[in-house]
C-alpha cells in the first residue's frame, strides 16, 4: 500500500509540475505600430497588409520553427499622442503555419485605433508595460517600432528607449520615408539627418538593435519581412535593405 501511496503522490507533484511549468519562446516581440495623423487610411492598411505578408511568408515561419524553441510570442500596439495608446493584440504564442495566421487575421481585422500627434515614447512605453507582464521565458526581449515622423507629444522619446534598454530590451526601428510630405508636416517626417538617423538617434537602442528604412507603404511587407527573420533568428543588425523607391500620397 505504502508504495502505491507513494507512486500515486509522485504522479500527482509530476502533474502539478507540468500544469504550473513556464512556457518559453525565443523571443517575445511586441510591435508598436504609429497610427498618427500623418499616416492615411491608405497607408494604414498597407500597414496591415505588410504585416500579414511578412508574418505569412514561408521563410519567417521557417525562422520561427528554426529556433531553440520553435515558438516566439507576440503582441500589437498601436500610438498615436501620448494618450493615444492600446494593446490591440495581447500575447500571442507562434510555433506554425496556423498559429501565425490566427494571428494575423485577427491584427487584420481589428480597426485602427487613433489619429493623433505622434508620441513614439508613449508606444515604447507600452511595450515595456507589455512585456512587464510576460508569463512566459523569453530568450530575447524586442519593442519593434514602426514610424513616418518623430516624436511630438508625450515624454522624450530616447528617455523612453534609455529605460526600456535598461530592462535588457532591444528596441528596432522600421523608419517610414514620407518623399512628399505636405508644408506643415516637413518638420516632422523629415526632420535634420533624415527620419532614419533620428531612429538611430534617439528611438532605438540595446544589443543588436537596427533601423530599416522605406520610401514606400508598398516596400512595408517586404521590410517587415526581413526584419522580422533578423529578430526572430537573431542574426544582428541589419547592414542593407534593397527597397522598392516611391513617394507617399499626403
Amino acid at each position: 500500500m505504502r508504495r502505491i501511496a507513494f507512486a500515486f503522490a509522485v504522479i500527482l507533484l509530476s502533474s502539478m509540475g507540468c500544469a504550473f511549468a513556464v512556457e518559453s519562446v525565443d523571443v517575445a516581440l511586441v510591435l508598436v505600430n504609429d497610427v498618427s495623423g500623418s499616416i492615411d487610411d491608405t497607408e494604414y492598411q498597407l500597414q496591415k497588409e505588410g504585416y500579414a505578408a511578412a508574418f505569412t511568408d514561408p521563410q519567417v515561419i521557417r525562422a520561427i520553427r528554426g529556433g531553440p524553441v520553435g515558438a516566439i510570442a507576440v503582441a500589437y500596439v498601436e500610438f498615436a499622442s501620448n494618450f493615444q495608446v492600446r494593446t490591440v493584440l495581447d500575447w500571442q504564442v507562434l510555433r506554425d503555419e496556423a498559429s501565425v495566421r490566427d494571428f494575423v487575421e485577427k491584427v487584420t481585422a481589428a480597426p485602427r485605433s487613433f489619429r493623433g500627434r505622434t508620441a513614439i515614447s508613449a508606444g515604447i512605453d507600452q511595450g515595456v508595460q507589455e512585456l512587464a507582464k510576460l508569463t512566459m521565458d523569453a530568450q530575447r526581449r524586442v519593442i519593434d517600432v514602426c514610424g513616418d515622423g518623430t516624436n511630438n507629444a508625450g515624454r522624450d522619446v530616447a528617455d523612453a528607449r534609455d529605460d526600456a534598454v535598461k530592462q535588457g530590451i532591444t528596441v528596432n526601428g522600421l523608419a517610414i520615408i514620407n518623399d512628399n510630405p505636405v508644408s506643415w508636416l516637413t518638420a516632422h517626417v523629415q526632420p535634420p539627418g533624415g527620419l532614419a538617423n533620428y531612429y538611430r538617434e534617439n528611438v532605438t537602442g540595446g544589443e543588436g538593435s537596427f533601423v530599416l528604412e522605406v520610401h514606400d507603404f508598398h516596400a512595408f511587407g517586404d521590410a517587415m519581412k526581413q526584419k522580422l527573420i533578423n529578430e526572430i533568428a537573431d542574426l544582428g543588425p541589419i547592414r542593407h535593405f534593397a527597397e522598392v523607391s516611391g513617394g507617399k500620397d499626403g
